[in-house]
This record gives structure tokens, C-alpha cells and sequence, in this order.
């Protein structure tokens, strides 16, 4: 690292700044830490849930390894909430803000010490995207290092030996609400489903975009694949301590691996990993960040010609410790390699993204990740829909479901919450249309998850039979014929809010459509959209500054200049 471009020196360097150097001495740091890169090793941890509960003792090896490379670790921790925890309650409007906070949380850290680099240990869904967009945003040398994966749950249902993840339990509250299953089945399931610490264990958000972010660059291919209580983890937060420091010496800073090509890659592996439509919202902030063009017609283009290959949770069969096991995502990213799916690009390891799939070994025998001449699913898991319900694009999550049409009626519910009540009451019937609203990055504010909703439709065995429909988003958990993300939200006059009970809603998949028969002039000149949901604090300022969720739900806009 050259004198001049260390940014540690303007804390560390000189007389007048004596009284830095002197607080930093107190804090344990000398003389060969200020010559050395200060960098920032900024933690998600918390007791708050199982998915970033470890991070504090992965944050030792990670040190380890910046010495190891020539720096100086410097502690930061961050907040985050828990999607799965809070899920289905007013807790989830906290959910998606914390997106923001988490980023710029990250930004007047390192930029208020003035260090030199950063590496960002993260576990649950906001965190991941959130780092990336503070380097991003920041254009710093930085990793991020993803905690891994929990470990399945096991119990016996109905004399079946069954692997568990938090999707179960979800759907197990749909079961029980229909009589399916008893108290005790329910118990049995809830207690044995979370064995310890690590992530959500299907392709749901957390497992999608860390692997989208080892496409996009930013995190070491193969840091990210072993589960969280695997010992092979120790070893890969030193390699990522020793990374970042390498990269601080090299001065090669994010947005270097944030491109139009490295986003596309990342696009790709959402798509053909049948991933969690979050990624629609998160890829676009991670780029309006490093400012680099970006659309979300890229993940419709994507699907239109790249497959699923992968037979994961929630739509497939395997988790995300199978994965790991088949030959984790260098596996994955091979086949996509081999079927001109993605193209080559710089990572954070030092070496090309080719270089590294070149690398993978497959197990013998494994089931997980099939070829793109052989997939799993034809199409992609995405789809980006327009029409009359969405003119700024909605969208479809197809992975495990057919890609074809649906037709039916609209149930109006102006909240989660009731939504919820009427499948909880089993008023939802085949062919239903359930039409989620008012619950937008505006609306909600703060654009909750549907998650118990689509799990307790899955859990009635109506999931594909019944269509939901919401300015809202969908949990990567959730499955069905599930749309969301509709633009423009209620909240703002959208078209979703000028439907009524009884309407006939038309979704064509192919032609990617989503329409109502509904005189719409007639319709808004008599409408007015529902009173904001004034909460307070953070939400309302969020729900000022929020931009559609089509552009990502970014609080800040970025020029591209």
C-alpha cells in the first residue's frame, strides 16, 4: 500500500494527531498496527436467532488471518433482524429498513475511523445484501463472509424419519389449522426443526444471495459453502481475513467486482438455483451502490433461457448442507460454466470466477445439481411480470411450479394480518386470487413478508391451487403461485389498491401478464388511496424516503454518472 493512499493516516499519522493515536493506543493498538492497513472487521452477531448467533467466535480466525496478512483488525458489531423471528407480526416491517441501517451503519464506521479496508461477517437475509451495498457504496477493498447454512432438524412424523428446516414449521402451522396434524406433531416439529447455529436452511434469501454474492465477486468462492457449525468454516474465515488484508495492499477496491457482467452472473445463479425473489429487490441496490446499470428485466431475460438446475428447498427436495456435500456452489457454477450460462470475471480470491469453478469436485453419486443440458426445471426459477396490476413489473416465483396461466377471483385483504385470519379460518378456496395490499416499502411501511400466509396455504395443500398477490414480498421460503413486489404499491395510488372483491384476475406466465377486468378510469376517480400507516421513528422517515421496490426500495438514489 503506497503512503499516500492509506487512509489510516489521517487517525494515525503526525502530531496533531496525537490524541487519536493516543485513544487507539488505549485500546490496545501500537505502533506496528498504525503502520500496518487498519482493518475493519464489522459483525452481524447476535443472540437474537440461530442464523448470525456464532459470528463472534468465526470473528476470531478472520482476525487471525488479518494479521496473518499484514493488518490491523478493528472491531465493529451492527445490528440485524431476524426475517424468520419476526415473520408474520409487526416485527417484519422492521425487516427490509434494516437493509439501510445495516449499510450505512457499515459506512460511518469504516469511514469514521478512516480505515483502510473492511471484511463483513454476516449470517440472516439483510445483512448479506447490506454489506455489499456499504462497499459498494464505499468502493473500499472488502470481503464479505457469509456464517453457512444451518444444519437439517430431524424428527418423525407419521413414522417417516423427515429432515427439517424453518419451512416446515411454517407449513406445519398451515397442516395443523386444517386438522392434518395434532398439538403434539406441531411441538414435535417446532422443536426439532433448528438444531443450532447457521441460516435458513433451503434456497431461501440468506443461502440466494450468498451465493449470488460469490458470483457477484465480493465473497470467496467456497468461504460461504460449509455449514456454520462445520469445522471447515474456521478455516475459510483466516483465508478471508488473509484476503482482505492482501486486497488493502493491493488497493483493489469493490466496486473493481461489482460490474454488468459480475451482476449478471450473480442474476443467473438466483435464476437457476430456483432462488428467493428478495434478490429482485437486493442485486439492484447492491448496483444503484457501486453504480453500475442495472434492471430487473435482467432476471426475465435470464429465465427465459437459463434452466433451474438444482433440486432445492422450497421447491425441490435437498438443503443447503446437500449442496455443500454434492461439491457446493464451485459444482453449481461449473455446470453453469459448461453451459455458456455465465461469463468469466475477477473475485476477491485473486483468481478469475473460471479458475475457480475449474476447481470443483464432485461427489460421487449426488443428486443435487444436474447439468444444463439435463436440469431440474426448463425455464428459470423468475419471472418479471407487467399489465394491468403492475405496470412498473411484479414479480413470479415458477421454480417447482408450472409455468403456464392462472385464472380466478380476487379475495381483498388490506393487511398480512387478514390475509392470515381467512387461511387460518379456511375461507381460502381453489381458484382463489388473495390480493395482499397496502403493505409496499410505503405502505407497510417497511414491505413485510408473506411468509406465513404462503406457508399456511402450502400447509392445506392449496399451494399452486391458489394464487397470492401483494405489493409486499414473499419469503425465499415460500412457494406456490406467489407474486409480489407489485409496482406501483397501493400506498401510492398503485392499481392493486383500486381492486375490488369479486374480480377476475388473469396471470399468463408465458406471456408474463397480470390483468384484471376492471374498468380502471371508472375505478380511480373514485378512489383514494388509505391513510399512511404513521408508525413512527424510523419507519415513517423510511417510508419517505423509500423508492419503489422495481428500483430495488433504495432510500438514497445514486447517479449512474
Amino acid at each position: 500500500m503506497s503512503e499516500k493512499a492509506k487512509r489510516s493516516d489521517a487517525i494515525t499519522k503526525g502530531p496533531s494527531k496525537a490524541p487519536a493515536r493516543a485513544m487507539l493506543r488505549a485500546a490496545g493498538y501500537n505502533d506496528k498496527d498504525f503502520a500496518q492497513p487498519m482493518i475493519a472487521v464489522v459483525n452481524t452477531w447476535t443472540t437474537a436467532g440461530p442464523c448470525n448467533m456464532h459470528l463472534n467466535k468465526l470473528a476470531e480466525p478472520v482476525r487471525e488471518g488479518i494479521r496473518a496478512g499484514g493488518g490491523s483488525p478493528v472491531d465493529f458489531n451492527t445490528i440485524a433482524v431476524s426475517d424468520a423471528i419476526s415473520m408474520g407480526g409487526e416485527g417484519m416491517r422492521a425487516s427490509l429498513i434494516s437493509r439501510e441501517v445495516i449499510a450505512d451503519s457499515i459506512e460511518l464506521a469504516v469511514r469514521g475511523h478512516s480505515l483502510d479496508a473492511a471484511i463483513i461477517l454476516v449470517g440472516c437475509d439483510k445483512t448479506i445484501p447490506a454489506a455489499a451495498m456499504a462497499l459498494g457504496r464505499m468502493d473500499i477493498p472488502g470481503v464479505v463472509l457469509y456464517g453457512g447454512t444451518i444444519m437439517p432438524g430431524h424428527c418423525k412424523i407419521g413414522g417417516e424419519d423427515k429432515d427439517l428446516s424453518i419451512q416446515d414449521v411454517f407449513e406445519a402451522v398451515g397442516a395443523h389449522a386444517k386438522g392434518d396434524i395434532s398439538d403434539e406433531e406441531l411441538t414435535t416439529i417446532e422443536r426439532a426443526a433448528c438444531p443450532g447455529a447457521g441460516a435458513c436452511g433451503g434456497q431461501f434469501t440468506a443461502n440466494t444471495m450468498a451465493m449470488a454474492l460469490a458470483f457477484l465477486g465480493l465473497a470467496p468462492m467456497g468461504a460461504g459453502d460449509p455449514p456454520a457449525t462445520d469445522t471447515a468454516k474456521t478455516a475459510e474465515a483466516k483465508r478471508s481475513g488473509e484476503l482482505v488484508a492482501k486486497l488493502a495492499y493491493e488497493e483493489t477496491s469493490a466496486r473493481k467486482f461489482v460490474t454488468e457482467t459480475s451482476l449478471r452472473n450473480a442474476a443467473t445463479a438466483v435464476v437457476a438455483s430456483g432462488g428467493s425473489t428478495n434478490a429482485v429487490l437486493h442485486l439492484p441496490a447492491i448496483a444503484a451502490e457501486a453504480g453500475v446499470p442495472f434492471s430487473i428485466d435482467i432476471f426475465d431475460d435470464l429465465s427465459r433461457e437459463t434452466p433451474v438446475i438444482t433440486d432445492l428447498k422450497p421447491g425441490g427436495r435437498f438443503l443447503a448442507r446437500d449442496l455443500y456435500a454434492a461439491g457446493g456452489m464451485r459444482l453449481f457454477g461449473k455446470r453453469l460454466m459448461e453451459g455458456g450460462k455465465i461469463s468469466d470475471a475477477p473475485t476477491v480470491s485473486g483468481k478469475m470466477l473460471f479458475a475457480e469453478l475449474a476447481s470443483a469436485k464432485e461427489a460421487a453419486g449426488q443428486q443435487v445439481v444436474r447439468s444444463v443440458a439435463e436440469p431440474v426445471k426448463e425455464t428459470g426459477g423468475l419471472r418479471i411480470l407487467y399489465g394491468d396490476l403492475a405496470p412498473e413489473g411484479a414479480v413470479l416465483k415458477t421454480a417447482g411450479y408450472s409455468d403456464g396461466a392462472f385464472e380466478g377471483t380476487a379475495r381483498i385483504f388490506d393487511s398480512e394480518e387478514d390475509a392470515f385470519a381467512a387461511v387460518a379460518n379456511r375461507d381460502i378456496k381453489v381458484g382463489d386470487v388473495v390480493i395482499i395490499r397496502y403493505e409496499g416499502p410505503k405502505g407497510g411501511p417497511g414491505m413485510r413478508e408473506m411468509l406465513s400466509v404462503t406457508a399456511a396455504v402450502a400447509g392445506q395443500g392449496l399451494a399452486g391451487k391458489v394464487a397470492l398477490i401483494t405489493d409486499g414480498r414473499f419469503s425465499g421460503a415460500s412457494h406456490g403461485f406467489v407474486i409480489g413486489h407489485v409496482s406501483p404499491e397501493a400506498a401510492v395510488g398503485g392499481p392493486i389498491g383500486l381492486l375490488e372483491e369479486g374480480d377476475k384476475i388473469r396471470i399468463d406466465a408465458e406471456a408474463r401478464r397480470i390483468d384484471a377486468d376492471v374498468d380502471w378510469d371508472a375505478r380511480r376517480k373514485n378512489f383514494t388511496p388509505k391513510p399512511a400507516n404513521k408508525i413512527g421513528g424510523v419507519f415513517d422517515k423510511y417510508a419517505q424516503l423509500v423508492s419503489s421496490a422495481s428500483r430495488g426500495a433504495v432510500t438514497i438514489q445514486i447517479s449512474n454518472d
